[in-house]
């Protein structure tokens, strides 16, 4: 059962202060470096193919490694921002992303070994959204909260500047040069936010232990409910932004450049319409944004899966699913930020996080495998179809029902 918002805060709907809206904007600046850090790997996938004769799914797993740690991650991080606020949790996770950024550039790129370790490392970066989230509702009002958690989601566009700059800085300048300059951008960063970052006044801080709160917010069930859709939006808009050079590459012979610079299309386009997703959620609801999102993705998926000639219906169905998988990503977390007690919404961000970036890690090693065993990705789009019809009948059914009864409960 859908559990009603708690929260208590000086944000009140009559007033969103113009410190709100700077609040916002560096946290979603933040989210975006921590998130172009996070997508390193994935650009130079191909080259790491080439270069250290990897196998498919070898390649799949290099790419998959951070999202699996950035997304159980967030659990913990999650959790631990609902305790000492965003002003202390983004410094100290840009700053810690730092360290793997810095040895995968200088030194970590000789081996599939050396990869894998700094991947892992890497993966802190991902963590960063279950920062944001908390951190940004609290700023805001219940009514306006669906954008401004949208406009933070657009941080995520952090994968297209790593899609769009990575494999022309290595061309251009050698494999260290991206890296030392992601790293310099989170160096500054972190700085800057140690100085100006301020937690919303009236912040709800909770007073239970850390194992406490995580099995509360396991009893909620807006936790698992949007944790499953999230999995789906977010997850297949992680998949495709960490898959989708190799996917291009191999399924249409493009070169990696062409590739990535597609790949960054398909990102920017998601990013844009997550903000969307949240505003079009305030004003119709977000279970309607969410079943028309996964709509789109079910038909998208189905007329991609016997891999059509790229111009124009592979463009098109690459399209459709980016922005409906942004939309959909904006408005699982409308959900979250309007029905979680507010001091747990770090918490249950955690979770609904880690589901998205799980859901993230799989379609990747999936489709590399079914790549390697039959020598087509049909199998692998059909399951997203799948995957994406019976996350829709749950919206339409389920969800819909649990959201209806605890509107009608709450108004009276």
């Amino acid at each position: 059962m859908l559990q009603p918002s708690t929260q208590h805060s000086e944000i009140t709907s009559q007033s969103v202060p113009g410190r709100a809206w700077l609040m916002l904007a560096l946290a979603t600046l933040g989210f975006a470096l921590n998130f172009w850090a996070w997508a390193l790997l994935s650009p130079l996938g191909p080259r790491f193919k080439d270069s250290l004769d990897l196998s498919s799914f070898q390649q799949s797993l290099l790419v998959a490694v951070p999202v699996v740690v950035g997304s159980l991650g967030r659990i913990p991080v999650g959790a631990l921002t609902d305790r000492f606020g965003g002003r202390v949790m983004f410094p100290l996770v840009s700053a810690a992303t730092i360290v793997p950024v810095l040895y995968l550039g200088l030194a970590g790129h000789s081996s599939l070994t050396a990869l894998l370790v700094g991947g892992f490392l890497l993966g802190i970066g991902g963590t960063a959204f279950a920062v944001g989230v908390p951190f940004t509702s609290a700023w805001f009002p219940p009514e306006r909260r669906g954008l401004a958690i949208g406009i933070f989601g657009a941080g995520m566009g952090g994968t297209a500047i790593s899609a769009l700059t990575t494999v022309k800085l290595v061309d251009a300048y050698g494999m260290a040069n991206p890296f030392l300059v992601t790293a310099a951008g989170l160096a500054v960063y972190a700085v800057v936010a140690a100085l100006l970052l301020r937690d919303a006044p009236g912040r709800t801080v909770p007073a239970e232990s850390l194992g406490h709160r995580m099995a509360a917010t396991c009893k909620l069930g807006i936790t698992w409910q949007a944790s499953a859709l999230y999995a789906v939006a977010f997850g297949g808009y992680v998949a495709f932004s960490v898959y989708l050079p190799t996917y291009l590459k191999t399924g249409y012979g493009l070169t990696q450049a062409d590739a990535a610079n597609r790949m960054a299309g398909f990102v920017l386009l998601a990013v844009a319409m997550r903000p969307m997703g949240g505003w079009l959620s305030d004003r119709l609801g977000p279970v309607k944004v969410l079943a028309g999102s996964l709509a789109v993705v079910l038909a998208g998926a189905l007329a991609q899966s016997p891999t059509p000639a790229l111009m124009p219906v592979g463009t098109i169905a690459f399209l459709a699913m980016a922005a409906a998988l942004g939309a959909g990503s904006g408005a699982v977390f409308a959900l979250v930020a309007f029905l979680s007690p507010a001091n747990k919404v770090g918490s249950v961000t955690g979770m609904v996080g880690a589901a998205g970036g799980l859901g993230g890690f799989l379609p990747p090693l999936v489709m590399g495998t079914l790549y390697g065993s039959f020598g087509s990705y049909a199998i692998g789009l059909i399951l997203l179809a799948a995957v994406a019809a019976a996350a829709l009948a749950f919206t339409g059914t389920g969800l819909s029902h649990a959201v209806s009864r605890r509107a009608t409960a709450h108004s009276h």
